[in-house]
């Protein structure tokens, strides 16, 4: 690990140790400046709190939000609100697993796509809504799918 991510883990420590949730709060600060936790800096973590390795898995793998592995390029979020779930959300979501070859939470071996569900997306008169990025797609049949991607894949 070089001395700029050390540095960082250090800065985190010193910010949040003592106050209370602080491994709950450090992890959200590790992850939102490396957009994930890597497990070095995990490790890192662990030697400057004293923290157990095990303990900060515990948490990491608790929270869904909390993630092990580099995010992809691209974030895909499939909206599974009710309105999104009844106009075949779900059909759309077996589609992207079929063409990426991932599973929810994953990302791409490539690194382009990050693959999600969530519960809402607030565009209920759209639905089944997918959003890549900060673009918004209404109305997704699952033949359209291959075709929204590959405006990512230039």
């Amino acid at each position: 690990m070089d001395t700029e991510v050390k540095d960082i883990v250090s800065a985190v420590v010193e910010k949040w140790q003592g106050k209370e949730d602080a491994l709950i709060m450090m992890l959200h600060e590790i992850q939102e400046k490396f957009g994930y936790i890597p497990r070095d800096v995990a490790l890192d973590l662990s030697t400057k709190t004293g923290v157990p390795l095990a303990r900060i898995y515990e948490v990491i793998t608790f929270y869904h939000l909390f993630k092990t592995s580099p995010p992809g390029k691209h974030k895909i979020a499939v909206c599974m609100g009710t309105a999104c779930y009844l106009k075949g959300a779900p059909q759309i979501v077996e589609k992207l697993k079929e063409i990426l070859e991932v599973e929810e939470g994953q990302s791409t071996p490539d690194g382009l796509f990050q693959f999600e569900t969530v519960r809402c997306l607030g565009c209920c008169g759209l639905a089944p809504v997918v959003m890549i990025d900060d673009k918004v797609y209404g109305k997704v049949r699952p033949d359209q799918v291959m075709d929204i991607l590959s405006e990512y894949n230039k």
